[in-house]
C-alpha cells in the first residue's frame, strides 16, 4: 500500500494514503496516533520509525477509513457512542479505552483536549492542540465530500457541533482535517454551518450519486458536499 509521510513540525506529521490522513503526534513523554490508516495495516510500524517513545492511539471515530491499522494496538481512545459501529461486523475482543469531552490526553508538554462533534457519527472527536492552537478535527470539518448517509448519521446534531465550534474559535488558528485540502482556515467551520442550513432548509437541489453501491443525495454547498439519504 502506498503511503505518505509527510512532516507539519519537529513533532507532527500526517501520512497520506488512499484519500484519507492520520497524523502522529508527539510530547517530551508519549506519542499518539491519530487514526490508523484505511488500507494500511501497519500504522504502527511507521509511526515507530519516526519516533522512539511510547506509542498509543486515538480512534476520531469507528468509520472503516480510520481504524485500518486498529489490530496492531491492544487498545485505541474512543469516545463510548462509537461502540455500534466499531463493534458492528468485527471481533467484539478488541478493546477501547473511553474518552469523553473535555479530557486531555497529555504527551508531556503538549496537552491535547477532547472535543464531542456528533453528527457524522455519534461518536465523533476533535482534538485540541493547546499549545500549537491547532484543531485536528476527523471528518466533521473540511472541504471534501462529507458522509451523512446511512445509520446514525444525524445533520441536526451536526449543526450543534458546529455551533459549538463556531463558539471555540479564539482557541484555534488552524485547522488539520482528514480529508481534503491541508490545513484549512477555521472560518470553513461557518462556511459548513451555513451550507447545512442551506440543505435543512430546502434551499439546495441535489444529485443523485452512487456512493458504495448506494444511491444517495450530494448537496454541493460551494465549500464542500454533504452526501446525505436519498428519499
Amino acid at each position: 500500500m502506498e503511503y505518505k509521510i509527510i512532516q507539519i513540525d519537529d513533532q507532527t506529521w500526517r501520512i497520506e494514503e488512499a484519500g484519507v490522513r492520520f497524523f502522529l503526534l508527539t510530547g517530551s513523554r508519549e506519542a499518539l496516533l491519530v487514526d490508523s490508516g484505511m488500507e494500511v495495516r501497519n500504522a504502527r510500524e511507521i509511526a515507530q520509525t519516526l519516533t522512539g517513545l511510547p506509542l498509543r492511539l486515538l480512534n476520531t471515530h469507528a468509520d472503516m477509513d480510520h481504524t485500518g491499522s486498529n489490530g496492531e494496538f491492544e487498545t485505541a481512545y474512543m469516545h463510548p457512542a462509537e461502540c455500534y459501529n466499531y463493534y458492528k461486523g468485527k471481533d467484539s475482543r478488541r478493546q477501547i479505552t473511553p474518552v469523553w469531552e473535555g479530557d486531555v490526553l497529555d504527551l508531556g508538554e503538549r496537552p491535547l483536549e477532547v472535543i464531542s462533534l456528533p453528527g457524522h457519527t455519534p461518536g465523533s472527536i476533535a482534538l485540541l492542540d493547546r499549545k500549537r492552537r491547532v484543531l485536528i478535527s476527523g471528518d466533521p470539518v473540511q472541504d471534501g465530500e462529507i458522509f451523512m448517509f446511512g445509520p446514525q448519521r444525524e445533520a441536526h446534531a451536526y449543526q450543534y457541533s458546529l455551533e459549538k465550534l463556531e463558539r471555540m474559535a479564539d482557541r484555534f488558528d488552524t485547522i488539520y482535517p482528514s480529508h481534503g485540502h491541508f490545513p484549512i482556515a477555521p472560518s470553513q467551520i461557518r462556511a459548513l454551518h451555513e451550507g447545512m442550513e442551506r440543505v435543512l432548509n430546502g434551499e439546495i437541489e441535489p444529485e443523485k450519486v452512487e456512493c458504495f453501491g448506494t444511491m444517495v443525495n450530494r448537496y454541493d454547498v460551494g465549500v464542500a458536499s454533504f452526501l446525505m439519504d436519498a428519499e
